[in-house]
C-alpha cells in the first residue's frame, strides 16, 4: 500500500506554509573564506543523511549516531535502514544508507564542521569522490533555512536525483505536515506536491525491495529484507499454564524435539517464553522466568537445526531480555511495548536487538475489563496508542529501523475488535504513517493462533482444536500485510503463508504499477 500516495490531499496544506517559508527563510552568505555571515536561532531542526560501505557498516552507523549526541545533534527520529547499489562510481560494496531528524544549536556550518569532525574520527580519508567510505554525513536540511556558501548548500543540491537519499527522508515525515518547518522542506523540493511529488517522480515504493534499494532490519549478523515472503514464528511456551500447549514443554529436552519439529515445518523464527500472559494470568518474578528460560534458550541457540533461524524472547522485563540476548536470543518480544518495565526501552536501545512492541492496554490480569475494551474505533485507536509507544522508544533510542509491531490479537480486545484489526491492517499503517512513514513501513507481526475469538466463532473449546480458524486469520492477516505470523501448529499455517505469498507475487506481477 502506497500511503503516501493514498492521502496526498493533505498535500493541500502546504499552500499557507510554503508561502510563509517563502517570506522567512534566510540566506547564508559565505562569499569567500575570509567572510562569512551567518543567522541561525537555537534549536534549529535538521535531517542529515548517513551512508557507509566499508568494514562493519552498522557498527558505524551506531558510532556515528553516539558521535552526534556527544557533539550537540539530539536525534528525535529514524529513517529506515536501506541496502543500496552504489551510485556513479559502481566498482565499490554495496552502501547501507539511512538519514535522521535531529534538533540542535550549532549554526549550519558548524554542524558541518561537527560532521565532518565524527567522519575523520571513524576513519574517512579524502578519495575518490563517491568511493567506498566508512561513513558519510550530509546535511539535506536546515530548519526553514536555505544555505549556500563555498563548502556548504542546503538544501543538498542531489537530493532530487538519488532515490538511497530520498527514500530515508520520506521516512522522517507524516503523510499529515507536522511543522511549518517540515513544510518548507517540502516546498524545497519545487513540487506542487513536495516531497511526495519528488519521490514518486523517482518511481516513489516501486523502487522498493529490488536489489539496488532494499528495505533492511539488522538481525544477528545479518539484515533480514521482509518484503521477500512472509515469515512463520513457532512459539514455544515454557509456562505450565499457557492457554493452548501449558506444561508440555518444561523439560529441555520436550523443548528441544518441539523446536525441532517446528524448524522441520517450516519454522524461520522461534518465539521461547516463560512468562504466562493469558487472561488473568499471574505474574512470576525475573528468577522464576530466568530460570526457565535460560536452560532451554542456550540449548535451543545451540541446535544445529537452528543455524540461520532467528530466536525471539517474549519477555516484559528488561532483565530477563538482557539475559537472553546475551546468551543467543536475535529479537525481545514485549507485549507491553514497555509498559510493564520502565527500563525496557533503555536496555533495548543498550542491546542493539530488534524489538517488538505490541499493543495491550492494562496488564494481562486487566486487560479484558470492560475500561480495557472501550473503543470508538479500534484500529484508529490501536494505531494511536502504539505509535505513542514506538515513539517513547524511538526516543529513548531504538531506531525505527529495528521495529516490529504487533497490534496484540487478543490483548485488551473482544472477537469484534480481534476481527476489525485482522480485515484492518492497512487502515492501521496508514493512520501509524500519518505521524511517521518509517513506523508505517515497519514489519508487522500478527499472532491469532488459537486465540479464544476463533473458538466462539467457530464453538471450539480446545484450543488445539482451533488450528483451522487459525489458518483462515492468518491468510487474512497475510493478505492484509502482515509480515510475521506467529502459530503453534507451523507446518498448516507454513503451507497457508506459501499461497498467500505466491498470491501476493502474482498481483504484483499483473498490477500495472
Amino acid at each position: 500500500m502506497n500511503i503516501c500516495k493514498n492521502l496526498m490531499p493533505t498535500m493541500r496544506q502546504l499552500d499557507g506554509f510554503t508561502k510563509y517559508c517563502r517570506a522567512s527563510y534566510f540566506a547564508f552568505i559565505h562569499s569567500s573564506p575570509n567572510f562569512s555571515v551567518e543567522v541561525h536561532a537555537p534549536d534549529q531542526e535538521v535531517v542529515i543523511a548517513l551512508g557507509s560501505n566499508v568494514g562493519d557498516r552498522l557498527h558505524n552507523f551506531n558510532e556515528a549516531l553516539q558521535l552526534m549526541r556527544k557533539s550537540g545533534i539530539h536525534i528525535t527520529r529514524h529513517g529506515c535502514l536501506y541496502e543500496t547499489a552504489p551510485a556513479y562510481v559502481t566498482d565499490q560494496p554495496n552502501f547501507l544508507n539511512s538519514a535522521v531528524r535531529a534538533v540542535t544549536q550549532l549554526g549550519p556550518h558548524e554542524l558541518l564542521g561537527a560532521l565532518k569532525k565524527i567522519e575523520k574520527e571513524m576513519g574517512r580519508t579524502d578519495g575518490i569522490r563517491y568511493g567506498p567510505r566508512p561513513i558519510d554525513l550530509d546535511i539535506l536540511f536546515y530548519g526553514k533555512l536555505r544555505v549556500s556558501s563555498e563548502i556548504l548548500t542546503v538544501p543538498h543540491e542531489r537530493i532530487w536525483e538519488r532515490p538511497f537519499v530520498i527514500a530515508p527522508l520520506m521516512d522522517l515525515l507524516g503523510s499529515t505536515i507536522d511543522s511549518d518547518t517540515v513544510a518548507c522542506w517540502h516546498s524545497f523540493s519545487m513540487h506542487s506536491g513536495g516531497l511526495f511529488d519528488a519521490w514518486e517522480k523517482l518511481g516513489g515504493e516501486t523502487l522498493t525491495g529490488k536489489e539496488g534499494l532494499k528495505r533492511v532490519l539488522p538481525i544477528g549478523e545479518g539484515f533480514w529484507d521482509w518484503s521477500t515472503k512472509t515469515s512463520v514464528m513457532g512459539i514455544l511456551n515454557l509456562t505450565p499454564d499457557s492457554f493452548s500447549d501449558g506444561g508440555k514443554f518444561q523439560s529441555v529436552e520436550a523443548a528441544i524435539s518441539q523446536v525441532r519439529s517446528m524448524i522441520s515445518e517450516g519454522a524461520d523464527m522461534i518465539d521461547i517464553g516463560a512468562q504466562s500472559t493469558r487472561p488473568m494470568a499471574s505474574r512470576i518474578s525475573v528468577q522464576q522466568e530466568l530460570d526457565r528460560l535460560i536452560p532451554v534458550l542456550e540449548a535451543v541457540v545451540g541446535m544445529p537445526e537452528a543455524e540461520g533461524k532467528i530466536i525471539s524472547v517474549d519477555t516484559f522485563y528488561s532483565e530477563v531480555a538482557a539475559e537472553a540476548v546475551s546468551k543467543g536470543a536475535h529479537i525481545v518480544n514485549d507485549v507491553s511495548a514497555g509498559l510493564l518495565d520502565s527500563n525496557m526501552f533503555r536496555v533495548v536501545a543498550g542491546l542493539k536487538v530488534p524489538y517488538i512492541a505490541m499493543h495491550m492496554r492494562g496488564d494481562p490480569s486487566t486487560m479484558q475489563n470492560s475500561e480495557n475494551l472501550k473503543y470508538d474505533n479500534v484500529c484508529k485507536q490501536v494505531a494511536s496508542e502504539l505509535y505513542s509507544r514506538v515513539r517513547e522508544a524511538e526516543l529513548i533510542g531504538i531506531p525505527a529501523w529495528r521495529m516490529i509491531i504487533d497490534p496484540g490479537i487478543g490483548f485488551s480486545k473482544n472477537c469484534d475488535h480481534n476481527l476489525d484489526v485482522l480485515m484492518g491492517l492497512p487502515n492501521i499503517r496508514a493512520e501509524i504513517g500519518s505521524e511517521s512513514l518509517a513506523m508505517s513501513h515497519a514489519p508487522i507481526l500478527i499472532g491469532p493462533s488459537r486465540k479464544k475469538f476463533l473458538g466462539e466463532i467457530c464453538s471450539r473449546t480446545a484450543g488445539t482444536e482451533r488450528d483451522p480458524a487459525t489458518v483462515a486469520s492468518v491468510t487474512a492477516a497475510v493478505l492484509g500485510g502482515a509480515n510475521i505470523v506467529r502459530v503453534h501448529n507451523v507446518r498448516d499455517n507454513a503451507d497457508a503463508v506459501k499461497v498467500c505469498d505466491a498470491m501476493l507475487r502474482q498481483r504484483k506481477s499483473v498490477s500495472p504499477s
